[in-house]
């Protein structure tokens, strides 16, 4: 009986954790479209409002309304007169008190992990952490830089940024700087690796080449 509830299980269990974080997030989705709606109230007529009102029945809108608001936005970003128009709302944001602090961190993180010239989580690395002969699964930021760099460049030696995710959040982890002659290169993807610390070791990504130090 044991084997069998435990095959049921594993049957179910995926299903229903993919349902309900596609749920969770269809929901946010939606209560963000809702609040704009309801924010519209007081600017829309009331006849136009009304009808919009009723969009809010309609599940998963606001999925698609976010998409399709991505895809203009991307649009407008890509020209010059839209580069313009976000520069200058970018300088009035960085203006404001506390906003600023939030806005240039955020936009700072998003531009560096998201850009198509950017190295950050690109790679997946193989490094000793926390102590000697205890090894896990990291990811290149990138270098050093600013005074941190200044002061490891008296080291005498290269360094390079990591993330070590903790297990099973990847969410969450450290931010280490550690000598690039000591990290290991692999040739998994990323999404091999993260499925690997997402299942604390129980899915192994495919055997691939012997791994080499970073060059």
């Amino acid at each position: 009986m044991k084997k069998y509830l435990l095959a049921g299980l594993l049957v179910w269990l995926p299903l229903a954790v993919t349902v309900w974080v596609l749920h969770a997030v269809l929901g946010m989705l939606d209560g963000i479209f809702a609040l704009v709606l309801t924010a519209g109230q007081s600017v829309l007529p009331q006849s136009v409002y009304a009808q919009l009102e009723e969009l809010k029945k309609i599940p998963g809108l606001g999925v698609l309304v976010m998409v399709v608001g991505l895809f203009v936005t991307g649009i407008f970003a890509a020209n010059m007169v839209g580069q313009w128009w976000l520069r200058q709302g970018s300088r009035v944001l960085k203006k404001i008190p506390i906003v600023k602090s939030i806005y240039s961190s955020v936009k700072q993180v998003s531009d560096t992990l998201f850009s198509s010239n950017g190295n950050a989580f690109r790679l997946a690395v193989l490094v000793e952490y926390p102590r000697r002969g205890c090894w896990t699964i990291a990811f290149v930021t990138g270098q050093p830089k600013g005074e941190t760099a200044q002061f490891l460049r008296q080291r005498q030696d290269d360094f390079v940024s990591l993330y070590v995710p903790t297990t099973p959040n990847p969410t969450s982890g450290f931010f280490v700087m550690v000598p690039r002659s000591e990290v290991i290169e692999l040739s998994m993807s990323v999404d091999a690796a993260l499925k690997y610390i997402i299942s604390m070791g129980v899915v192994a990504p495919e055997s691939s080449p012997t791994p080499a130090p970073l060059n």
